[in-house]
């Protein structure tokens, strides 16, 4: 009885402690579900999950490229033998330098056809992805790191075919009401519902104040970009280190090109920076003293009470954006632009910046452009380009192709003209009038040739002024963020060149670079050094004094990478044995941050003034910026000194 007794306690107790542990697991599974998915809605969930949907979409392209090239593969360790040790070690006494080059050759065959495998899985990923991916590809398809061409070329088609925008209604417009705090019919009389721009972070809509009738273009970020971008950008990282472990690309220059990426990006998404700057900018662009008057250039205006932590409201600016200008300019001089205007602009120096950047290992300072061409593309024409350049300047070579250019469209436009009044009295044969009409277009690129040559210039002593003078610039002025502005609404064509000269707008300051006072006179020693014609170790003093560094501390490397950053181009730049030369003498270990930017700038306005068959010197534009800097620096310092001598505290 009693055993019977006990028995069923036993039971009894079983019974239950089986169902509190049935309870607690439950509960505990229940409640840590529960609570996955509440963090899987926050801005940390979402770009956990984004960055675990990016590893699930790379990952077999990871262990594609492991199993096939790394030595703890088995299957690269069965090829070489390494699973055996006996002939591990029989190996190592045969092998001669011929089998380790035929070793090395094998590598770089199967890293070709990995290559040409994965590079279209991973332009997939990326438009899946989509947001900073797609920007990514359009870095690295013009980038300066030893990026595989089979990837470069993919990359490539981001550049003029983009997705597309997001949903106004069911994304923008409840962004915007949701950020200005009102129904957007209350603040706007009309909203067009096409943005007039989109980016990888937000988007751009043409609007009207309903207050003051004003035409203005609203900004908004994308509701997802704070939490999409970090955690992009975190993946990005990651990735990198996986590209470097597999010896695509090189460590040192992926990490700064990584830092600086980042850093840009990251800035993007603060509205509230950019809008300081614009507001900033603008401001000192009505200073008569300023080159912004005089050259026609100008910003919109910020609207204050409609701007937020993600939309800016600002006035618009009235135009195309100067890339389709360039497109007609470069259709004239015969440049194929199918490939898109910034493609084009870009890859006009991409080339050279390969050649000068393999003098360094901040790859990321000169991500943009190029001047000469690499080894492989060394031709007749480029034999012919070096004999031709003994004789005669780059500029000179600009000058007669633009010159005989414009003779040809010239005189087209006096053939159009002359022909268009005798049809006017019926005196010449109706194909000739249709001739005319044709080519009435000639009369306006007549005009145009030599407006961009001035906007080319305007442009360059805009942004040396602010660098010098605001020490504030933007690090991004691509064709794609400058307008052709007209005063009024765009006419026909055969009236363009009776108007009046075209302003030049200045849009998109998300990327900009703040320099101090030492720094701009630092810059601007270095810029004068160079205008100037000095001699080697007065501009390499000056590069030292920025905190450059270098392997073997070359005078005349130092000088000569400078003049490639910021003199105008010369014939031995076409020379890839002049840049092989100057690589063997040294090459740059580090790169310092603040003129990183400012290079970036110059060459992309550099690249664009090539591109149109221009060659300035950056140096020579800028010169009077750097010297008002360095004035008004020595000025402040006299005057702070004197107010210390009287025991002024400053």
């Amino acid at each position: 009885m009693l055993r019977a007794s006990t028995k069923s306690t036993a039971i009894s107790f079983a019974r239950k402690l089986a169902r509190r542990t049935a309870i607690g697991v439950t509960g505990t599974t229940l409640a840590g579900g529960a609570a996955i998915a509440v963090y899987t809605q926050t801005e940390s969930g979402l770009g956990l999950k984004r960055e675990i949907d990016f590893w699930r979409n790379i990952t077999p392209v990871v262990w594609d490229y492991w199993w096939n090239t790394s030595s703890s593969s088995p299957k690269v360790r069965f090829h070489s033998g390494e699973l055996f040790s006996w002939k591990k070690e029989e190996t190592k006494l045969v092998q001669s330098e011929e089998q380790e080059n035929d070793e090395n050759k094998g590598r770089k065959e199967v890293l070709q056809s990995l290559h040409k495998k994965n590079a279209p899985r991973i332009f997939q990923i990326m438009l899946d992805l989509g947001g900073l991916y797609i920007k990514l590809g359009q870095v690295l398809s013009v980038t300066a790191l030893p990026i595989p061409e089979e990837y470069r070329e993919r990359f490539r088609i981001l550049q003029s075919n983009v997705p597309g925008h997001e949903d106004f209604e069911s994304v923008i417009l409840p962004m915007l009401e949701k950020e200005l705090k009102s129904p957007v019919r209350d603040i706007f009389e009309s909203i067009e519902e096409t943005p007039c721009g989109a980016a990888s972070i937000g988007q751009a809509h043409r609007a009207v104040l309903k207050s003051t009738k004003e035409p203005v273009v609203i900004k908004v970020q994308y509701p997802n970009a704070k939490w999409q971008v970090p955690a992009d950008i975190e993946c990005v990282g990651q990735f990198l280190k996986v590209c470097v472990w597999f010896g695509v690309v090189d460590e040192a220059a992926s990490k700064m090109s990584y830092e600086e990426f980042s850093r840009q990006f990251l800035a993007e998404l603060d509205y509230e920076t950019e809008k300081e700057n614009l507001k900033e900018v603008y401001q000192s662009s009505l200073d008569p003293k300023a080159p912004y008057l005089e050259k026609g250039v100008v910003l919109p205006r910020v609207f204050d009470e409609f701007c937020t932590k993600q939309v800016i409201t600002m006035s618009y600016l009235p135009g195309p954006k100067f890339e389709e200008e360039v497109r007609q300019q470069l259709a004239f001089l015969g440049i194929d632009t199918k490939k898109g205007i910034k493609s084009i602009v870009q890859d006009a120096h991409r080339r050279d910046v390969e050649n000068s950047t393999n003098h360094t290992s901040h790859a990321g300072m000169g991500t943009e452009l190029a001047m000469s061409p690499n080894k492989e593309q060394s031709s007749w024409k480029i034999t012919a380009s070096r004999i031709i350049g003994n004789f005669i300047s780059i500029d000179s070579m600009f000058t007669l192709v633009r010159f005989a250019r414009l003779i040809i469209v010239w005189s087209t436009a006096t053939s159009v003209k002359t022909i268009q009044t005798a049809a006017s009295y019926n005196i010449v044969p109706s194909s000739w009038e249709e001739w005319a009409n044709e080519r009435q277009n000639a009369i306006t690129h007549a005009a145009q040739m030599n407006w961009t040559q001035d906007a080319v210039h305007a442009l360059l002593d805009v942004h040396g002024h602010q660098i010098f003078n605001l020490g504030l610039f933007n690090a991004d002025p691509h064709p794609g963020n400058i307008l052709v502005v007209q005063d009024s609404e765009p006419q026909k064509s055969q009236q363009y060149a009776s108007r009046s000269q075209p302003k030049i707008g200045l849009i998109d300051y998300g990327q900009c670079k703040r320099l101090t006072p030492m720094e701009r006179v630092k810059v601007a020693k270095l810029i004068l050094s160079i205008a100037d014609k000095e001699p080697d170790d007065v501009i390499a003093n000056h590069f030292r004094d920025m905190g450059i560094q270098t392997k073997n501390d070359s005078t005349r490397f130092l000088a000569e990478f400078g003049r490639l950053m910021f003199d105008s181009f010369q014939p031995k730049h076409l020379d890839h044995t002049w840049h092989k030369e100057l690589h063997k003498e040294d090459r740059v270990l580090y790169f310092p941050k603040e003129l990183s930017m400012v290079y970036r700038t110059a060459l992309l306005l550099r690249g664009l003034a090539m591109s149109l068959q221009l060659n300035p010197s950056v140096g020579e534009v800028w010169r009077r910026h750097a010297q008002d800097a360095i004035r008004l620096y020595e000025t402040d310092r006299s005057s702070i000194e004197m107010k210390k001598s009287f025991g002024i505290v400053v």
